[in-house]
Formats: C-alpha cells, sequence, structure tokens
C-alpha cells in the first residue's frame, strides 16, 4: 500500500522513476542548447574573452593609456607596439584594452536601466489598463517616433557632452521597447486561470501583478535585453564618435574609432577599436539569439 502507515507516520507515496526524474531549469536548458548551436557558443565565448581581457587590462596591457610619446607617434604595428601608437604616441592596444572597461560596462548599466524602467511601465499599464495605460503607450509610442539615434543626439546636446548623459539619453530611447513587449505579454497573462483564481481569494493587485503575472513575463524580456546589448555598445561608440560621449583623453572605442577617421593613411587607429566592437557586437548578437532559440519551446519539442 502506498500511503501504508509505518512507525506511526504516513509513509510517502512510490513515485515511479520517471516522474522522479529532474526538469532542467531555465539555466540548464539554455546551457544544454548552447553546447549544441555552435554560433551561439562562440557568442558565449567572445563574450567572457572581451570580459576578460578587458577587467584584467591594468594587469596585461603593455603601457599606459594616457601616456603620450610623440617620439613614438604614428608607429606602425610592430613588435614593439601591438597595435601601433596614434598621434600622440599613445598606445593602441593599450587603449584598446582600457576602451572596454567602459564600453562594455555602460552598455550592461544601459539595458539594465531601460529593462527596469521598461519592465515596470509596460506591466503596470498592461494590468491596471484605462488612462494610465494610454498616457504611458503614448509616451513610448512619442519616442519611438523619432530614429532613435537621433533622439539620443538631442537628448545629450540637452544635457551636456557627457558618457554619463549619453547612458541617460540611450535609456531613455530604449526602455519604450521593454515597455511595449512587456504591456502585450501582462495583457494576455491576466486573463489566465490562475490570476483570476488570485481575485478570488483577494489578493492584492499590487501582488497578483509582480508575484503570478510580471515573473511569466520575463523570459522574453530578458532575451531582447540579451540582444539589445549589442546595438547599446554601438549606439554608445556612435555617440562618441560624434564627440558626444567621453572627452578626450579618456579611451573609449568610439572616440578612437574618430581619431582614426580623421587619419586614413594610419589605418591601424581606427581598425583595431573597430575590431573590438564588431567582436563584442557579434558576441552578444550570437549568444542573444542563442537564448532566445533555447527559451523557444517550440524549437525544444525535440529535445
Amino acid at each position: 500500500m502506498a500511503g501504508a502507515i509505518r512507525d506511526g507516520a504516513l509513509a510517502a507515496p512510490e513515485v515511479p522513476a520517471v516522474a522522479m526524474r529532474a526538469q532542467p531549469s531555465a539555466g540548464q536548458a539554455v546551457w544544454q542548447f548552447l553546447r549544441k548551436n555552435p554560433l551561439s557558443l562562440l557568442g558565449l565565448v567572445l563574450v567572457l574573452v572581451m570580459f576578460a581581457l578587458t577587467l584584467s587590462a591594468p594587469l596585461i596591457a603593455p603601457y599606459d593609456p594616457l601616456t603620450q610619446n610623440i617620439r613614438a607617434r604614428m608607429q606602425l604595428p610592430s613588435g614593439t607596439y601591438l597595435f601601433g601608437t596614434d598621434s600622440f604616441g599613445r598606445d593602441v592596444l593599450s587603449r584598446v584594452l582600457y576602451g572596454g572597461r567602459l564600453s562594455l560596462p555602460l552598455a550592461l548599466v544601459v539595458v539594465v536601466a531601460a529593462t527596469l524602467v521598461g519592465t515596470v511601465a509596460g506591466a503596470v499599464a498592461g494590468y491596471r489598463g484605462g488612462i494610465l495605460d494610454e498616457v504611458v503607450m503614448r509616451i513610448a509610442d512619442l519616442v519611438l517616433a523619432f530614429p532613435s539615434i537621433i533622439l539620443a543626439m538631442a537628448v545629450v546636446a540637452a544635457l551636456g557632452g557627457s558618457m554619463t548623459n549619453s547612458v541617460i539619453a540611450v535609456a531613455i530611447v530604449q526602455w519604450p521597447r521593454y515597455a511595449r513587449i512587456v504591456r502585450g505579454l501582462v495583457l494576455g497573462i491576466k486573463r489566465l486561470e490562475y490570476v483570476t483564481a488570485a481575485r478570488v481569494i483577494a489578493a492584492s493587485d499590487n501582488r497578483i501583478l509582480f508575484r503570478a503575472v510580471l515573473p511569466n513575463a520575463i523570459a522574453p524580456t530578458l532575451v531582447m535585453a540579451t540582444l539589445e546589448i549589442g546595438g547599446t555598445i554601438l549606439t554608445l561608440a556612435s555617440l562618441s564618435f560624434l564627440g558626444l560621449g567621453a572627452p578626450p583623453p579618456t579611451p573609449e572605442w568610439g572616440k578612437m574609432v574618430a581619431e582614426g577617421a580623421g587619419a586614413f593613411d594610419q589605418w591601424w587607429i581606427g581598425t583595431f577599436p573597430g575590431l573590438a566592437i564588431l567582436i563584442a557586437v557579434m558576441g552578444f548578437n550570437f549568444l542573444g539569439d542563442g537564448i532566445r532559440d533555447a527559451l523557444d519551446p517550440r524549437l525544444r519539442k525535440g529535445d
């Protein structure tokens, strides 16, 4: 008897071995999928390598990125200067490594800020509905009506050129995308039976929204955030390229590409920071595609 009493206690019913098999978590499912997808795995490797190199820049950079050596200016890549030197004699390799310490973390800050603001705004608007929904969505439509880079340039110009203001500007441009996605998900989730049951037992709206509804809308939002990191790196680099980002002599990839654009015959000045941007964006895009596919149940049916 499965429920037999043993030593005065109710014994646990016997469970078939198949039912006892632990289901993989979302993180395990993503990792299993990435291992089977070469491009996604390559993206993960590129992202990890980029972060490892930039975080260890003080240890592996051969020179100080701000030290000028006029005698060594415009040196071609060589054994002494692997990536050459710029017009002030600064080592390009060292500046590329230190530039990643600024570009990569700031891109993550922008995406996290935009995700938080957009997720909360979209969730509240979709769940509450009414005039609040109309106001939030019309503001989002207004922001989305402008080209992203143009609006970001206008915000930075109004606030003043700096990396802090660039981060604020790009976050302002990006949050409506998350708000619209989360709102659409919440509109569908709030009609499900378990949400209705929560209302029947008199659970508060805040508890229902943040405990029952929003967690089921997180996965698509995280996927979008991963895909947006690459675009954010490009946008921040574009603002710096236009002179609206980090002030000189701060090493920043977009600013370094702009310096190289002014000296086409010294190809290495802009090429190597441009390649760093390319590798970072490509890595995050490959990784984001893999996470999206891993969390799509239609693509995991055969697993």
